[in-house]
């Protein structure tokens, strides 16, 4: 897939294993679903006493050779589950990184805002043909955004 015509035909899977295999390195058990009606993936680690427990789904972005800049760029449309608890994983593949994303935005709930096409993160932006965190968004970015999801919320297992 070197080079761009247009968008892969579909790496929705891969990029879903991807952010597994990064949550799986970060030290996160992941599990996923029979079907695929909802979440992506749930993920569990231990926090002291109780297990902290969050739902994820995956919106990956693929940009061809032909995108053109732009101040805000993530994943807007249909987000099929929420939780308060949930992550929205965003990882950024360009047409000369197709193997891995160039980065990985790891979105708390509050960062899902509704819009006229369903709803909208738009952690980055686009420039020169490489996705970059938007200003005042990088903390959401790479280990420190990932870290973030480690504070006890969620389901206390016993």
């Amino acid at each position: 897939m070197a080079g761009s015509l247009g968008a892969p035909q579909t790496r929705d899977y891969f990029a879903e294993m991807y952010v597994a295999g990064v949550l799986a390195d970060a030290g996160w058990d992941v599990y996923f679903p029979r079907r695929d009606k909802g979440f992506d993936m749930i993920v569990s680690r231990p926090a002291g006493a109780s297990t902290i427990i969050r739902p994820v789904q995956v919106k990956g972005k693929y940009a061809t050779d032909e995108k053109t800049d732009k101040a805000s760029y993530g994943y807007i449309g249909r987000v099929t589950a929420f939780n308060e608890d949930m992550i929205l994983a965003i990882p950024y593949f360009t047409s000369q990184s197709l193997g891995a994303p160039t980065l990985i935005a790891w979105m708390p709930h509050g960062e899902i805002k509704k819009h006229s096409k369903g709803w909208r993160c738009e952690p980055a932006r686009f420039v020169g043909g490489i996705p970059q965190a938007r200003p005042g968004y990088a903390h959401f970015f790479g280990a420190e955004g990932l870290s973030r999801f480690e504070a006890q919320v969620g389901i206390s297992i016993i």
